[in-house]
Formats: structure tokens, sequence, C-alpha cells
């Protein structure tokens, strides 16, 4: 099901900035028997990310209620778009113009439903992220930098690909948030010229004192993890996974993993 403005729908004005420009944001949400994981993480997420953009933010309950119809008492894959509307041509921002909200529905991809490995495969993608500082954390709808690096590998084998940014330091994957372990510190890639900061990294970075991990934001080339105690990601679909190889290397298996997707899924903070 897809809810367009609140309303049954499958398409939308073709003026709209969203199509044209990129001009919006998105969130990927996962639900269990329709009702949202994470709500109130994932909706101050999206309205951060309005703010930053000059979107206007939608109602927080209307668009909760939205969730739960186009779920529909499922398991399923929910995906929220907020963009700047329809206008006229040309880049200037329209002003007092509506937002166009989209909220639809899918299948859990493979990866994200129960029973699926918890070590996975990554490539390093020969893609560049470029820098951007005024767009870097935001999950803004212009992913054309993700599809090309997707569209390096077709081995279903491989599940991830990591990317670094034009000095080649490592930034995080197509699909995920990227971790590792060195003792009992948690790192992760600064994200303040590019990448997204997603959910589960916010949820995991917030807890991670709980273990007793202290974290550490650390700039580094992909030769850098390979020697380290576990290499992670994480998404709001799959949780915590842990890489079991990247390309050729054969990665360090510390057993950090089902403590860190339980961490995650903890409901209070």
């Amino acid at each position: 099901m897809i809810l367009v403005n609140g309303e049954s729908a499958t398409a939308i004005d073709a003026r709209d900035r969203g199509l044209a420009y990129g001009d919006g944001v998105f969130r990927t949400l996962k639900c269990r028997a329709g009702v949202p994981l994470w709500w109130c993480d994932q909706f101050d997420t999206l309205r951060r990310d309005c703010i930053a953009l000059a979107l206007p933010v939608p109602d927080g309950d209307t668009l909760r209620d939205e969730v739960g119809r186009v779920a529909d008492g499922a398991d399923c894959a929910v995906k929220i778009l907020v963009t700047r509307g329809s206008g006229v041509r040309g880049y200037a921002p329209p002003v007092g113009n509506p937002a166009t909200r989209i909220v639809m529905a899918s299948a859990l991809p493979p990866m994200a439903q129960a029973g699926t490995p918890t070590d996975v495969t990554a490539r390093l993608c020969s893609l560049r992220l470029a820098a951007q500082p005024r767009l870097a954390g935001i999950k803004h709808l212009n992913r054309l930098e993700n599809v090309l690096a997707r569209a390096e590998w077709n081995d279903p084998g491989c599940f991830e690909g990591l990317l670094c940014d034009a000095g080649g330091q490592l930034v995080g994957g197509t699909q995920s948030n990227l971790f590792w372990l060195a003792g009992n510190t948690l790192c992760t890639p600064p994200l303040d010229d590019c990448g997204i900061t997603g959910v589960t990294r916010a949820r995991l970075l917030r807890r991670a004192a709980r273990l007793g991990l202290g974290i550490r934001y650390e700039r580094c080339q992909p030769a850098a993890i390979l020697a380290a105690d576990e290499v992670l990601i994480g998404n709001s679909l799959i949780g915590i996974r842990r890489l079991a190889r990247i390309d050729d290397a054969i990665l360090s298996d510390a057993g950090w993993r089902t403590r860190l997707d339980e961490l995650v899924h903890e409901e209070t903070d």
C-alpha cells in the first residue's frame, strides 16, 4: 500500500521537486506486526533532516498513523519520503509550498528476515563519496552515489560495498553504517563531510557505555580495519551484522555482534 499525503495513490505530480531535484528526505524503518520499531528515533531523525533542508516537518501523530495503515499488521519495511512538493521549473525553492508526504510498505528484504546469517561479506567500492558538509549526515533523496556504487557488483554472496571519501578514508556502506572494535573501544568514521547518520548508529553510540565500551570517531584507510578485533555494519532493517570478509581478507570475530544487536534493540534509553 502507498499513501501520498494520506490518500491511497500510486503516482505523484510530475513536477514534484523530489523527482526533479532529489529535493527531500526519507527514512526506512522496520515494522513488526504493523508496529514501527524505534519510532521516536526514526521520527526525530526525519524531523532533524527536514529542518536541515528547511522542509516542512510532517505531523508526528499523522505520520505514525499512516505507517500503521500501510503496514497493516504485517512484518514489513516502510519507507517515508518528504519532498518540497510540486513547483515551477527552476532550482529556487518555492515559498510556502506544501510538502509531499509519501508512505509505502514493502516486504522485508531477505537479509532482514528471521533466520538469516549474522555474518556477511563486503567489498571495497571504487566510487568515492564527494565532500559536502552542508548535506553530511542527512538522508536526502539524491542517492546517485549509492546507486553507482551498488552497480559495481552482482555477486549474490557479497552483501555490502564499503565506501571511502575522496581521500581514501572509510565512510560507511552503500546501505549501512560501519563500526569496528579495538579492545574496549567502539570505532566509527566521523560523518561531518559525507555519509548518513543512521538511526541504528545513533542508538548504538548512545548506549555503548552500558557494555563498558568507549567511543572513538576515527578516519582511516580500509587496510587499518582489517586488523580490528571485529568489524560490523548496521541499519534499521538488519540490525547489527558482522563482516566476516572484505574482498579476500578474513576478519576476526571477538564475539561482540550479538551483544551489540541486542543493545540497539532494547526499548529503553
